[in-house]
């Protein structure tokens, strides 16, 4: 998810096409030579020529770049859908692409935003091993703080924030009357230790 603090809602990043629309996922992407997957190709060496560079020109380069590149392949996939039954199993597989088409784009508009979800699924890949633990949890309420707390540590460690101190602080400056009006200077991507202490 993506968000500009006190400016604007937080938005779902979706599958990109490059996730969505994987070997495994969508055969017919590979069987289409000169169409689908040359584009594909196309954005990932985009995506690598600009790693690492800043947000805004990410965001600069992927709109020139790469938005036409995948405007083109949605008019591609529009035409795959319209040649299949929407209860095959193609089908189904270009419809699901299809609901999470809005939230591909978010990486086209905010520079901030990885094109795949590789970079998260690592994140949560040692969650997910612990998963059996949240059975344990001895009541609904129970798994769904776990599940928050878990969440709050891990988008700490995105941002290159120390957990504990983000954890330990912000408690303290909602006890002592933090706005709700300002509830986005809580989160962990703009926390700044340096004016913690500062009143």
């Amino acid at each position: 998810m993506t968000g500009s603090a006190g400016r604007s809602p937080l938005r779902t990043a979706g599958p990109t096409v490059d996730a969505a629309s994987g070997r495994s996922t969508i055969p017919a992407v590979r069987r289409s030579p000169g169409r689908a997957w040359p584009r594909i190709k196309q954005l990932n060496a985009i995506e690598g020529r600009i790693r690492g560079e800043h947000p805004s020109k990410r965001q600069f380069v992927r709109w020139t770049e790469s938005a036409p590149l995948v405007n083109a392949f949605g008019v591609w996939f529009d035409e795959q859908r319209s040649r299949v039954s929407p209860r095959s199993r193609l089908g189904e597989k270009l419809a699901y692409f299809t609901i999470h088409w809005d939230g591909m784009l978010v990486f086209l508009h905010d520079g901030r935003v990885k094109m795949d979800t590789k970079f998260v699924e690592n994140r949560i890949r040692p969650l997910k091993l612990t998963k059996k633990n949240a059975l344990f949890a001895g009541h609904d309420e129970g798994a769904v703080s776990w599940a928050r707390i878990t969440t709050l540590i891990e988008t700490c460690k995105m941002n290159g924030i120390e957990p504990y101190a983000w954890l330990r602080i912000r408690p303290e400056r909602i006890a002592a009357g933090h706005l709700m009006s300002r509830i986005h200077e809580l989160l962990p991507w703009n926390f700044k230790p340096a004016h913690e202490f500062k009143t």
